[in-house]
């Protein structure tokens, strides 16, 4: 697939420039090692965008018969025509390995720029979650008092506005539970997952309750925490009508997505967690931030009551209470 091939390229030639790049022996070489890294850092920022690309390229290829589609390796010719697109195991599996490799290298460069260079500037190719080093609640990326509360208010934020910009209505976002709670986290990927979960809700909230009369109903979200509990738990409640029962697993695939094709076909984003993004159609949304959730020794899952809505539970662990899931 030609945007597979993209990645593939850019992955080659960023390994090889690592590769040939001089031992640092003095601040001056670290600065020169941080000013490459930082370059190669966003180099790679629209990753994701193009494996949703190289997604909808195979699809499109499995379904014309341009390639042939199998559950697994020990499929006979037999069974490969009959494979839906969304179940090809072998394919789920290297798209597992590769975007917990990808999270990790991520985390492992960023945790290093934000720790040796101010990156708070404006032009960096850094979050703008990214830290001031001077900031004495952060250590690199990590804020050890992380406060949900307000995450959640800012992917609401950014959430609506992505609402409104395709529907012209959005519903309200109301936030209970321990509003006060902070914690170890890192508040870049947290920003994220909440989104693409926010970002599901308000969308199906607002087509479930497009014809309705009335205030389109709120969608909720709690966070749970307590001295005893072995997680931080948020809860986001939609009346947004619901998944059926035989699609519950399949939300989970890379490979999987209800939008119109034409979304993932003509969007070109920037980085891939931009909110210039469309807020439905690319197609790795929860499965990447359930990837992001389990690296950091969380989960993520949803209960979902056909015709009503959905429940989606995201289970944090704090930062430093966990070991990295190194993909085998």
């Amino acid at each position: 697939m030609p945007s597979v091939q993209t990645v593939k390229e850019i992955y080659i030639d960023s390994f090889l420039e690592m590769l040939d790049y001089p031992q640092i022996h003095t601040p001056d070489d670290q600065a020169d090692f941080a000013d490459g890294l930082e370059s190669l850092y966003a180099k790679h920022a629209n990753v994701l965008v193009q494996m949703a690309k190289g997604a909808f390229q195979l699809r499109k290829a499995v379904r014309s018969g341009q390639v042939k589609g199998s559950r697994n390796n020990e499929d006979n010719d037999d069974d490969r025509h009959h494979v839906s697109f969304e179940c090809m195991e072998e394919c789920h599996k290297f798209l597992d390995r590769f975007y917990t490799s990808r999270i990790g290298i991520r985390v492992l460069a960023g945790q290093y720029l934000a720790l040796h260079s101010n990156h708070a500037s404006s032009g960096s190719s850094l979050s703008d979650d990214t830290p001031n080093k001077h900031d004495d609640k952060y250590i690199g990326m990590i804020c050890l008092k992380t406060s949900p509360s307000a995450i959640v208010r800012r992917a609401a934020s950014d959430a609506t506005t992505m609402c409104l910009r395709k529907y012209g209505i959005a519903p309200r976002v109301v936030v209970q539970g321990r509003l006060d709670l902070t914690f170890p986290y890192i508040p870049t990927y947290l920003h994220y997952i909440l989104l693409e979960l926010l970002k599901n809700a308000l969308r199906a909230t607002t087509e479930h309750h497009a014809s309705l009369a009335g205030p389109l109903p709120s969608v909720t979200v709690v966070i749970a925490d307590g001295d005893d509990n072995e997680d931080v738990v948020i809860k986001i409640m939609d009346e947004g009508g619901g998944i059926p029962r035989s699609r519950i697993e399949k939300v989970w695939s890379y490979l999987y997505t209800t939008a119109d094709p034409s979304i993932q076909e003509g969007f070109i984003g920037e980085n891939d967690h931009s909110s210039a993004s469309p807020i439905a159609g690319l197609g790795y949304g929860l499965p990447i931030s359930r990837s992001y959730v389990r690296y950091f020794g969380g989960d993520m899952d949803l209960m979902s009551m056909e015709g009503y809505g959905t429940d989606a539970f995201l289970y944090l662990k704090r930062i430093g209470d966990s070991k990295e899931p190194l993909p085998v």
